[in-house]
């Protein structure tokens, strides 16, 4: 079986915390598990392109109720059955595991337009599936769809050298290297020249404004407990997407320290509850 080296506490933004009751939790987390072994696969540097379509082929079989003993499928079932238990669509995964498949063989992005379509499979149906779990109706999809593709660039940044160098892969599109004279191959170098960093700035500034339409969603998001968590990981967005502007994530992995991190916490708390 196929293993994941990455678990929950390894995301930048929090999966289901403490302030999601435990009812709801579990099945957030049988959700994160399937979507996360679905992207380790893809991501595999050990498996050929042909073995990673024909795993997730019969993940999304195993989603739609089509079992058999594979300990691979084991999470996919798992989230069949949450699915089944909350009446919440199994389509959110899928589009997830659709968006992995387009990872495989899709290792460039032309256009802005391109990449956000990506992240319409790759990013917003976690924030969509969110919502219906809790409840809630699909009036805030605005503000969250925009949440998650900027979570899911941001999280291209943090990686974008390892990506290229381990599996040629570049969400970066290639029209804003062409904009700014610079190439996808200075992805491999040991830091980021002038012409990469005006790259690397011009993609954190559309998240910048994406993170603006965000910043609607807890006025939106009528559960207390969704509402704080979302108002947490803007918090989370905001000082991650400073930092990305102030250091090369070139040269190194750029996060947020556990302080940063706990300081994020309590101003989405704050903001949550005041509705800002």
């Amino acid at each position: 079986m196929f293993k994941s080296n990455k678990t929950q506490k390894d995301e930048n933004f929090p999966v289901a915390s403490w302030l999601i009751q435990p009812s709801i939790r579990k099945h957030i987390n049988a959700f994160y598990l399937c979507v996360r072994s679905a992207d380790d696969i893809a991501d595999s540097v050990e498996l050929a392109p042909a073995e990673k379509k024909y795993i997730l082929k019969k993940i999304d079989a195993a989603l739609i109720g089509d079992e058999d003993n594979d300990k691979r499928l084991q999470y996919a079932i798992q989230h069949r059955k949450s699915a089944e238990e909350t009446g919440v669509s199994i389509e959110y995964a899928r589009h997830l595991v659709q968006a992995f498949n387009m990872d495989i063989t899709k290792l460039r992005y032309r256009n802005w337009s391109e990449l956000i379509n990506y992240c319409r499979f790759s990013a917003v149906p976690v924030g969509r599936y969110l919502l219906e779990l809790h409840g809630c109706n699909m009036d805030p999809r605005n503000s969250t769809d925009s949440l998650c593709i900027a979570l899911q660039i941001l999280n291209h940044l943090q990686d974008a050298k390892e990506d290229y160098l381990k599996l040629n892969r570049v969400y970066i599109p290639e029209r804003i290297f062409q904009k700014h004279n610079a190439k996808v191959e200075d992805l491999g170098r040991k830091s980021a020249h002038d012409n990469l960093r005006e790259v690397i700035d011009s993609v954190l500034n559309r998240v910048d404004e994406l993170i603006v339409i965000a910043s609607k969603a807890p006025k939106e998001i009528p559960h207390f407990g969704l509402r704080l968590e979302t108002a947490i990981i803007i918090s989370i967005a905001k000082k991650l997407t400073t930092k990305l502007k102030q250091h090369d994530p070139i040269s190194e992995k750029v996060s947020l320290t556990k302080f940063q991190y706990f300081l994020c916490c309590i101003k989405g708390i704050i903001r949550g509850i005041l509705k800002t």
